[in-house]
Formats: C-alpha cells, structure tokens, sequence
C-alpha cells in the first residue's frame, strides 16, 4: 500500500477555493496514467482515461460509456478575515468545525510569501482565573484567534486578509490505522490514483471511458464537482470520500454507520443523494465475487460529491464508495488500512468491467 502518497497529500495545505498545493501534486502522480488532464474553470482537475483493449493500447469507441469518479481535493480551514491592531488574526471558516474541537490546536498560515507556523485560540480567561460558568462555555468559531509570535508590524507585513490557515498536524501510521487531518478527503484523491495504477497494472484494459475528477470546494457545498460534472456528463456517477465510523465509546451501535475493519462502505443514501439500485447491487455482487470485504451504509446528513454526478444534466446512475472513518472534521481522523485497501480494490475491479 502507498502510505507515502496518502501522507503526503494529507500533509498538503488546501482549503476550499485555494487547492492549487494539492492539484499539483496530483498533476504530478498521475503522470503516464491518463490521456489527457486538465483544469477547468475553478480548479478541479478532470483526467480522462480512453478505453483500452488487453493490449492496453488507447481506443476510441463512440458508445462507450462514462464513468466518472469524483474525488474532493479541499480540506475544511479558515481565511484570515482581519489583523488587529496587536497583530492577532481573526478567521472565517471553511467548512463545519466543531469548536470543541479548535482548542489550543497548531495551525499553519499559508501566504504568498510562505507559511507560517501559529497557534490557535479562544478569546477569554485561562482556567486559571475563569469562574465555573466560564469553563462550561463553548465558544464560537468567531472568538477563535491566531497567534503568530510575530511582532504586531511583522504580521502586518507578512499577511493579509484572505491568507489561509490549515490546521498543523502530522500524518501517523498506528497499527492497522492511519490517522491525520485531512484524510477528508485526501483519501478520495488517494483512491482516485492508486485504482487506476491498480487498473493499469492489471493490463486488462477495460470498455468504458474513465474519467478522474479531482474537485475543488467540496467542504462548501459541493462546487467543484456540479460544474465538472455539468462539463462531463457522465453514465455513471461514483462519489468517492469518507464516512463516519462511530464504533467508538458513547455513541449507539444503530447510530455507528460503520465499523471499521470490516471493509469499504457501499454508500446507499446521505443528505445529498440516494443510490441507484441496480448499480448498488451491480458493485455488491462484484465485491463479494471478488471477496473484497464491504458494508452497507447510510448517513442521515451530510453529502458527497456523487450527488452531483447524478444530478447533472440529463442525470446518472451513481454510488457511493466510501471508507469509514473515525473523528472525521478532527486533526485525529483515523481510518484503517484494511478497509482503504478494500476501496481501491473495488473500483479497479468494477472499472474493468463497466461498460
């Protein structure tokens, strides 16, 4: 399994709208692996794979069909929305925060000029000197503040509104998990890659045209991909991202979604979409004859960017395929090797056999 390319993409800054970091590098990966990539008008990344006989010679076919895999590149992060006069950053979120959550956390500013390391913060007295009814409080996204370290005229010449921050954690294997920020969802853009390696090895070839997009403000309601898929009209639809594993203490098991271990999470229903029943059990019949281990999941909220696809133009079939994950929207989200590995298997498998 490529661990390196999954750290590397989670430990790439890229908030919604300001993905550049990470589409280059992606640009890079997918060198050799498909007929042509290019950007569209808001920076998602759309590669296109002809279909290819045994020899794995490209081909053209005119009824082939598109499949069209859909992979978020934006991770959730702030904009520095103001410099005060002492030199503290005030932010603007990007994506759903739990403020729990933001409590003295290292976070990175990414600038023009560079990035620069700071620390995260609510506004308010340390425990300290805070009275009881202080220390019950939750604050809000806007008592959140960065400090750089910097004299107040240094920060000011360094940085300016509309700057981006990303949270400063780094990527960890732990036994037969992986945990880091961002794996929401640098794992969709590590299966988007890897499946088709997977694929290419194989030298089967494979009848459907394949097409890999890599899409930008996913976190902000699912931007990216409305418009690339608009552009590419696909067949079929096949939204690729995290989901919730709530196998974890203090959360009820009907209320779990996934469990991890157990395999990829064939992804029926969310907020955004329901899954096209025929291609469900087209992918379910593929995973058991192939013995790649899977569950079944619904989220009752929330979304992904599949629900695009299937609602672009005159419509698609989609599905989700997604991995279970652990204190996702979190610095610490962890998700199993087992079950990555399961995903990717999955696709490489179904898209040598779509058509």
């Amino acid at each position: 399994m490529n661990v390196d390319l999954l750290k590397r993409l989670c430990e790439t800054p890229g908030v919604p709208g300001r993905e550049e970091r990470v589409r280059a590098l992606i640009e890079k990966e997918v060198k050799g692996l498909f007929d042509s990539v290019e950007t569209d008008a808001m920076g998602s990344l759309i590669c296109r794979r002809k279909p290819r006989g045994k020899d794995n010679k490209a081909n053209t076919a005119a009824d082939a069909k598109v499949v069209m895999l859909l992979c978020h590149m934006d991770e959730i992060g702030f904009y520095v929305s103001h410099v005060d006069d002492d030199g503290f950053l005030w932010v603007n979120n990007a994506g759903g925060f739990d403020t729990r959550n933001l409590f003295s956390r290292r976070v990175l500013v990414c600038t023009d000029g560079g990035d620069i390391h700071a620390v995260m913060n609510p506004g308010g007295k340390p425990v300290h000197i805070a009275s009881q009814d202080d220390r019950k409080k939750v604050p809000e996204i806007s008592e959140f503040f960065i400090d750089t370290g910097m004299h107040k005229d240094e920060v000011k010449k360094k940085i300016q509104v509309g700057d981006y921050i990303v949270m400063d954690e780094p990527f960890r294997e732990m036994g037969d998990k992986l945990v880091s920020k961002a794996l929401d969802n640098r794992v969709a853009c590590w299966l988007g890659i890897e499946s088709i390696r997977q694929l290419d090895k194989a030298g089967k070839g494979h009848e459907c045209e394949i097409v890999v997009a890599f899409t930008v403000q996913e976190e902000v309601g699912l931007r990216g991909a409305k418009t690339s898929s608009f552009a590419v009209r696909p067949d079929i639809g096949l939204g690729l991202d995290v989901t919730l594993a709530c196998d974890t203490p203090g959360v009820p098991k009907q209320e779990a979604v996934t469990v991890q271990g157990k395999g990829f999470a064939l992804h029926i229903k969310d907020g955004s979409f329901i899954s096209d029943r025929e291609l469900t059990k087209q992918v379910q019949a593929l995973a058991e004859k192939k013995k790649i281990k899977f569950q079944r999941s619904i989220l009752a909220a929330g979304g992904q960017d599949g629900a695009a696809a299937q609602q672009a133009a005159s419509g698609a079939k989609a599905v989700g395929i997604t991995v279970g994950t652990r204190y996702i929207h979190t610095v610490t989200e962890m998700c199993d090797k087992g079950d990555l590995g399961a995903a990717r298997d999955v696709l490489a498998a179904y898209l040598e056999v779509a058509n």
